[in-house]
């Protein structure tokens, strides 16, 4: 018979230093050892495969070892540790509730406690899956549980805690496992390569610390099945071909097709995939997860949270470069909704398909949304405000809005769909982080040389006329353009998004954003004349109307008026 150990057990920790990703567990433990503060009963929670039975049976050693090292784990070396090793210690029992969970077994448990231990200190009784005995088996147990002898200490472990009756709860000191996150896995499958030789790929061992999804017992099972297919070689293309996972190149392609709006790219790329066998769920879920990738990957402070090997990371860095926020958002909003509807849908391959075109629009559409806005306000305000801020957020994509922003009761046909423009736009101020390395040329005398040179390559007289009439102001990233023509002021909101593009270039800061506003104080001065007061009639009147108004004197004549008459 082989004598092939699996990883789970092989490597399984047998000192709480040794306990992967569960270390506020571990180190409330060892204080409570330290201080002889320890409770009769606990409780330990959490997903599967993330070391509850194995913490439960590193404390029920160390609680019997007579000879505890200084950092207060158990020795290895004394007859209770050995008789522990060997699983001949009657200190420490191990009962299954999911196979023994009638009040018979628990009855039989409550006898064992009885007993004080013929050797050690403690009795240790450890009950796993705990949320798996009935309730007349939890109510057994109920008054051992709240007043045993001080011998006997209680170790339940449960994956769903919600099942225990609130009775055994607080009687309990309760202990909730994390899921092992994926360095702490990757670090330890590390561990074990170098103790066995394999050499393994950073990259695979992050595709099967992803798969286990927080369980390292899953982990470590997946680890012996690439291993018994790779031999002593773990590389990312078996990993990826054993657990059916698509490869990241699609992805990576898919998405640069996205922004080269090349439709018939990615159609042919969710094509090649059907062709190998994957299901289309399957590439809409891991598109949503490398959308989610480069969404943590463009900003510096949300870094940390890219679940990748060093690889990759630089890979998925250099494409959210290239990503907008608001095709990142939009896009995984759509993968969000194809999943969704995915199993209701009759014709599967199509539902994928028209989010996939969706998604290749996604700038084409947000653009046309915009200008469509800008044409249904008038005068550039949606509020009824007379100051239009162009590029609010300091995107490369501005949005309109006012001093009070957008109100609900603007537009009802398009107010859903503004909404939406403007949430993802507000999120591009951490898009242009990433543009943070290039060193401003924001100044007033630099401000005033782009100006005028914008101005200069204008066509038009009357836009020429509105630049250089403008009152300029810089505070701090904001533009303040001031005008005393309202006529001036309207053609300089027409202008506002090429204008601020070509500073944002000529200034080197992505940040810029603009605000036009009316001056009443810039207006010209109309000179007031007074004129005598005279008595003049109806005649004279027109007459002299027709002095200071053309139309007034084509108007006469049209209608015979006759104004030279007596």
């Amino acid at each position: 018979m082989s004598q092939f150990i699996v990883s789970a057990r092989k490597y399984r920790p047998t000192r709480f230093k040794d306990v992967v990703g569960q270390a506020h567990v571990s180190q409330t433990l060892k204080n409570a050892l330290q201080s002889d503060h320890l409770a009769h009963a606990f409780l330990f929670c959490g997903p599967r495969g993330v070391g509850k039975t194995t913490n439960a049976r590193i404390l029920a050693k160390i609680l019997n070892c007579t000879n505890r090292d200084a950092d207060y784990e158990a020795c290895g070396q004394c007859d209770s540790c050995t008789a522990f090793e060997r699983n001949a210690s009657f200190n420490i029992t191990e009962l299954d509730a999911a196979s023994n969970n009638s009040v018979e077994h628990i009855r039989g448990l409550v006898e064992q406690v009885r007993f004080a231990p013929q050797q050690g200190k403690y009795k240790i009784f450890i009950i796993d899956e705990v949320h798996m005995l009935s309730t007349a088996a939890f109510n057994a147990f109920l008054k051992t549980l709240e007043e045993p002898p001080s011998y006997a200490i209680f170790i339940l472990a449960t994956t769903e805690k919600h099942k225990i009756i609130p009775t055994i709860l607080s009687r309990c000191q309760i202990f909730d496992f994390r899921r092992i996150q994926i360095p702490d896995m990757v670090a330890h499958l590390q561990k074990i390569c170098l103790k066995e030789g394999i050499v393994a790929e950073p990259d695979a061992l992050h595709i099967i610390a992803q798969k286990a999804d927080g369980a390292l017992r899953d982990a470590l099972s997946i680890f012996d099945r690439i291993v018994s297919a790779g031999g002593k070689k773990v590389t990312y293309t078996d990993v990826i071909e054993n657990l059916n996972v698509l490869d990241y190149d699609y992805f990576f392609k898919t998405v640069d097709a996205l922004l080269a709006e090349d439709m018939a790219k990615i159609l042919l790329i969710f094509d090649d995939i059907l062709k190998k066998g994957f299901d289309a769920d399957l590439f809409i879920t891991g598109l949503a997860e490398h959308l989610r990738q480069l969404l943590v990957a463009k900003d510096v402070q949300t870094l940390e949270l890219l679940e990748a090997g060093g690889n990759l990371r630089e890979r998925y860095r250099q494409q959210s470069v290239l990503s907008s926020l608001a095709l990142l958002l939009t896009a995984l909003n759509l993968c969000n909704d194809c999943d969704i509807h995915y199993k209701t849908a009759r014709n599967k391959r199509l539902h994928v398909e028209m989010s996939l075109i969706k998604m290749t629009y996604i700038h084409r559409m947000t653009d046309s949304l915009r200008a469509a806005l800008e044409k249904k306000t008038p005068n550039g305000s949606i509020s009824g405000e007379k100051s239009l801020k162009i590029g609010e957020n300091g995107g490369t994509n501005p949005v309109l809005t006012t001093e009070k922003g957008i109100t609900k009761g603007t537009l009802p046909v398009l107010a859903p769909m503004i909404l939406s423009i403007e949430a993802a736009e507000k999120a591009i101020e951490m898009e242009e982080k990433a543009k943070a390395s290039v060193v401003s040329k924001l100044n007033f005398e630099n401000l005033m040389s782009a100006w005028q040179k914008y101005g200069e390559q204008m066509p038009s007289e009357s836009t020429k006329s509105a630049m250089n009439a403008a009152k300029l102001a810089l505070e701090g990233k904001k533009i303040v353009a001031k005008l005393g023509s309202n006529v001036s002021v309207t053609i300089l909101q027409t202008e506002g998004l090429k204008l601020l593009d070509f500073l944002k270039t000529e200034l080197s800061d992505a940040f810029l954003n603009i605000m036009v506003l009316y001056d009443e104080s810039l207006a010209p001065k109309v000179e007031i004349v007074e004129v005598p007061t005279k008595l003049i009639s109806p005649r004279g009147i027109l007459m002299e109307m027709m002095k200071i108004n053309p139309l007034v004197r084509e108007f006469a004549v049209k209608f015979n008026l006759k104004p030279d008459a007596d």
